[in-house]
């Protein structure tokens, strides 16, 4: 289905911090395929795309360990060659990049923002795991518990933290981003 869309379409890495899974999908998405699904009248019908070449990977870490940094870029590089696809990545700043402590978040775009100052051209893109209020909470049987614009999944980075982030990476690469 994704080698159909006409958008962007991400990848994570495999949980366990390998890129076989997202190199097997990249390769997949590229290729046009043949599917059932519904047409325009809403009939059965046999749909065939043309392959999606806007496919990226989202690096999040894997088994604890980041790979945001610039030698596990370069090693999803290299992959992505090896694959003969886009080498195109986003990086997400949570989950594994950041040991889930949404804090911490910041300091891997910061990161990214450097390996974007001093050259790197697959990066396009960040994901920030953020909410109106820090942190989670556990979802709970009566919902008046609940505080509101807080997570009830992944820990995020409030919003405040957030716009701060976001301020320091557009400043730091907004000279470069055009010219690439």
């Amino acid at each position: 289905m994704s080698s159909g869309l006409s958008c962007p379409v991400g990848f994570k890495n495999g949980t366990d911090g390998g890129m076989t899974v997202a190199v097997n999908a990249m390769q997949a998405v590229k290729a046009g395929h043949s599917f059932l699904g519904l047409s325009a009248d809403g009939q059965v019908s046999i749909i065939r795309s043309k392959g999606n070449p806007y496919a990226h990977v989202v690096l999040r870490g894997g088994n604890g360990k980041p790979n945001y940094d610039e030698t596990a870029v370069a090693a999803a590089e290299n992959e992505l060659k090896k694959g003969k696809t886009s080498t195109k990545i986003m990086i997400d700043s949570s989950h594994a990049n950041s040991g889930k402590d949404p804090y911490l978040q910041p300091m891997v775009i910061n990161n990214v923002a450097e390996q974007i100052r001093n050259g790197n051209k697959s990066i396009i893109g960040m994901m920030i795991e953020s909410h109106l209020k820090g942190g989670n909470q556990k979802l709970t049987a009566d919902l008046s518990q609940l505080e509101y614009g807080k997570s009830i999944t992944d820990g995020c980075l409030d919003w405040d933290s957030t716009v701060t982030a976001l301020h320091e990476l557009r400043d730091a690469v907004k000279d470069i981003l055009p010219n690439r």
